[in-house]
């Protein structure tokens, strides 16, 4: 390919995402993310699903997650809300950024594969995006949110394989600060006496 400025204006158009507000937490009344911190954890899902699913394609999996709401930059993140309400025009914008890449069909394909829900690594992609929509409800439910757990439950409802079942239960009931935090640490009480004189040096 002789002519790379499309290639730098998508390499702008993705960076796009992460000034796209997650528009979801808007009714939601608390929180924000913007819609490439949404797909980064979204890969990360993907990744951990697809090492847990038997004969699932795990650079598949994390390549539809990746591109997942790659058209959230031209149309903006279409909540529930918008969707029912509005027109949905994120399979026109996914076909306009296609045009122009030499890669544009591989774009299409992913995006049209996890909307469509049927080949294992498409159900999983999209179960991570909701793996990770749970566990933003979560995160805002233990700020005190009371209508994100109710959320949190709907997200439940929506997964469809049965590992993302599994997780989404934990998630569900696992605090957000588990992985750095707990009570009975006495490391936040009284500090190892090793790490005291180190800073003593200092």
């Amino acid at each position: 390919m002789k002519n790379l400025e499309p290639i730098a204006n998508f390499v702008f158009e993705s960076g796009i995402l992460s000034k796209t507000p997650r528009s979801g937490l808007w009714f939601l009344g608390t929180g924000n993310q913007s819609v490439a911190e949404h797909l980064f954890r979204t890969a990360i899902i993907g990744y951990i699903l697809a090492r847990l699913v038997p004969g699932a394609n795990k650079d598949r999996i994390i390549f539809l997650c990746l591109i997942h709401d790659l058209a959230e930059g031209r149309t903006s993140d279409l909540n529930y809300v918008h969707q029912k309400y509005g027109r949905l025009v994120e399979a026109q914008a996914v076909a306009d950024i296609a045009k122009a890449l030499p890669f544009g069909q591989e774009i299409r394909e992913a995006y049209k594969e996890v909307e469509e829900k049927k080949t294992l690594e498409g159900k999983i992609a999209k179960d991570a995006d909701q793996l990770e929509w749970l566990a933003t409800l979560r995160e805002e439910t233990m700020k005190g949110n009371a209508k994100a757990q109710i959320w949190a439950a709907i997200a439940y409802r929506r997964l469809k394989t049965p590992v993302a079942k599994k997780i989404g239960k934990l998630l569900l009931r696992t605090h957000p600060d588990a992985w750095w935090f707990s009570e009975k640490d006495k490391w936040f009480v009284n500090r190892p006496a090793k790490l005291q004189k180190w800073r003593s040096k200092k």
